[in-house]
């Protein structure tokens, strides 16, 4: 393989740096009710760029980003509509009963309105495979790790740039693939719900768990 020379910054006040974005980042909260106001393009897709820089297995970049506008009024009504069939179906049959205990403090339902009210959609879909333009299918390797890294990626650079985010996985998520006109060979892996949050908007009561829950120095 061929190489060039790597391109590094290094940095005199690293943790300043490190605690400012840890601080930026422990504000981010995930965003229920959204205004309609409208978010530039190159703001999601410097977001998309930023995602697409993160690592992946054997540099494959398994991924795919569908940002929808709300121009579209139509593929939005029926995006929403599918994502609540799902939802009604989820929470009045499939759901067990524990994981609707836990759900319940966080007072979501069925309704999912803010996929229509919500700027943009951005519709990620990982790819377990590949396919040569002569049709050959190539194994992607740690295709789920790598797009949950640029997930990550997305989401962080999009609260950077003042946007909030929601995380919408109804289960199952084929019918993005039918309404976004993707092949076979991807799998939706998220819908990311992004824009401004509403006046007014509330979040629930919840705290992070300290440093010492969550990592072990040895």
């Amino acid at each position: 393989m061929n190489t060039v020379p790597l391109s590094f910054e290094s940095v005199r006040d690293g943790e300043s740096r490190a605690r400012a974005f840890c601080d930026r980042m422990s504000r981010r909260r995930t965003v229920r009710e959204f205004s309609s106001r409208q978010v530039s393009r190159p703001i999601i897709e410097d977001a998309i760029r930023a995602a697409g820089s993160a690592p992946s297995g054997a540099n494959q970049q398994p991924w795919h980003f569908v940002a929808i506008g709300r121009e579209d009024t139509g593929l939005r009504r029926r995006l929403r509509e599918a994502a609540e069939d799902e939802e009604r179906e989820f929470y009045g049959h499939r759901a067990p009963q524990a994981w609707l205990d836990a759900l319940a403090p966080l007072g979501t339902d069925a309704a999912k309105p803010f996929l229509e009210v919500a700027p943009w959609l951005i519709a990620v879909f990982v790819q377990p495979h590949g396919l040569s333009p002569s049709g050959e299918v190539t194994k992607h390797y740690y295709a789920t790790e790598s797009v949950g890294i640029a997930t990550g990626l997305l989401i962080a650079t999009l609260h950077l740039a003042g946007i909030a985010t929601l995380t919408h996985t109804p289960s199952p998520m084929g019918f993005l693939n039918t309404l976004l006109n993707r092949p076979s060979h991807e799998r939706p892996f998220v819908l990311l719900v992004a824009g401004y949050p509403a006046d007014g908007a509330r979040v629930p009561d919840i705290s992070r768990k300290p440093l010492e829950a969550i990592a072990s120095f040895r």
